[in-house]
């Protein structure tokens, strides 16, 4: 549990009635925030992709978490194993909407993220940071998968972190 101005934010897992709302956070950043870095025309195609239909794919394989104020989604977090491995596990979908910025909220997601049996059990947790949300991350412990600071193919940098003790067999 967080306290933002006096409000509880609380945490559940995701309920399927949840992805419209969800889905609306996430369009909100696209269009309100990371539009900033990537432009108005991809940002609107990422948006038209990024439906209903798209989030509850998510949901089918990624552990989700809402976070939410008086029972108003206000973000949204995911894991998921990596490809299906044991021992490497991926950050997904994470949102806050886009006026809560700055409030701890996206800290707060993180760190529920980190307490899910797949990053426990993991060695290895990639997550894919637009160029927005990079320092952010960082800030997080994460730094960029191979020392490699550049943009993939999706326009994210490549971000891991290794559970202590653990590094040696990646490097």
């Amino acid at each position: 549990m967080k306290i933002l101005d006096g409000r509880e934010v609380t945490v559940r897992r995701y309920q399927e009635q949840d992805a419209e709302a969800i889905v609306n956070v996430i369009r909100r950043n696209f269009l309100e925030v990371n539009v900033k870095d990537y432009g108005e025309k991809a940002m609107k195609a990422l948006a038209e992709h990024h439906d209903v239909n798209w989030f509850k794919g998510v949901a089918s394989y990624a552990n989700v978490y809402v976070f939410c104020i008086n029972d108003e989604i206000i973000g949204v977090g995911s894991i998921s194993s990596f490809w299906g491995s044991l021992t490497e596990s991926i950050l997904l979908t994470i949102f806050v909407l886009p006026e809560l910025h700055g409030n701890g909220i996206g800290r707060f997601i993180i760190q529920t993220l980190e307490q899910d049996e797949l990053f426990l059990r993991a060695d290895r947790i990639e997550i894919p940071a637009s160029i927005t949300a990079v320092d952010f991350y960082k800030k997080q412990g994460y730094d960029y998968k191979n020392g490699v600071k550049e943009l993939d193919d999706e326009g994210h940098y490549r971000l891991e972190k290794f559970h202590e003790g653990r590094k040696s067999e990646y490097v």
